[in-house]
């Protein structure tokens, strides 16, 4: 049996330089997802009155103490002006959170209803723990946001960075693939759909802190798989961006912008050329 002494040295003190405080990743995921089910008790099974949802909400804020505490340390202000101030956005983050779910039964043809859309399309899950997890990071606690967002993530395929800038009425179809990086700012109205890249044209540490990534302003489309670049990179209001399109430069007000190609119809036996593919 092999036991820890048939470890290098080296290893045992990387082990114990590695285990530096930080938030419980099981705790941060349980703590999003058991205030996404306070938020929307239907998704659970759960009876709902009002001296149940108090205690809901009081077990909450005890849960966020318990996870902030290995941070202490290192917090710019205390665990309970953290607390107190983070469950005051909660109201706000409810409302946004419900005009988002109602712009996706306006405009998606196969959202039934507000529930349905709450209780299992992937982008209004993804875009719920962005709303909280923002109001996390811009308290300045280290850790816990990314945490919590690659929790989401991972469950979505969806990754939206805490510190994007997103306005109200955001839609996500489909998702998978999505990626919104730190600096992205977006407007209100704004529908993204699956495969697009808002990133930065370039990964180097001296960008650290400085605009990245590109701006959406208000009612802006972006269709599968089209990727926009660059911090100085601006797309006008009302503008729609088609699929498989790559920016890197500003567009205008009421633009559309569309990637050409050529698609050729033909019976399978007219000839026997080669076809070439491009994968």
């Amino acid at each position: 049996m092999i036991t820890i002494e048939d470890f290098p040295q080296y290893l045992l003190e990387q082990y114990n330089e590695f285990r530096k405080e930080v938030p419980s990743m099981t705790k941060a995921q349980n703590f999003i997802d058991n205030l996404i089910y306070f938020l929307f008790p239907f998704k659970v099974d759960r009876k709902c009155n009002l001296p149940l949802i108090e205690l809901s909400l009081a077990q909450l804020q005890i849960d966020l103490k318990d996870i902030l505490v290995p941070l202490e340390p290192v917090l710019e202000d205390s665990i309970a002006s953290i607390n107190r101030k983070f469950f005051q956005t909660i109201p706000s983050i409810y409302e946004s959170l419900i005009k988002d779910a109602k712009l996706f039964v306006d405009f998606d043809p196969a959202a039934r209803s507000r529930e349905s859309v709450i209780l299992y399309y992937p982008g209004f899950y993804a875009i719920a723990v962005y709303r909280l997890v923002h109001e996390l990071f811009k308290l300045k606690i280290p850790y816990l946001p990314r945490m919590i967002s690659e929790h989401a993530h991972s469950v979505t395929g969806i990754e939206i960075h805490p510190g994007a800038l997103i306005g109200e009425h955001f839609f996500i179809d489909h998702g998978t693939g999505i990626v919104i990086g730190e600096t992205t700012v977006i407007g209100n109205n704004v529908k993204i759909y699956q495969g697009v890249t808002l990133g930065a044209l370039s990964v180097s540490k001296s960008m650290r802190g400085k605009k990245r990534h590109p701006t959406l302003e208000d009612n802006v489309i972006v269709y599968s798989g089209s990727t926009i670049l660059g911090g100085e990179t601006v797309i006008g209001h009302d503008t729609v961006i088609g699929g498989n399109v790559w920016l890197t430069k500003s567009v205008p007000p009421y633009s559309v912008v569309y990637h050409e190609s050529k698609v050729v119809i033909r019976e399978s036996k007219e000839n026997d050329d080669a076809i070439n593919y491009v994968i």
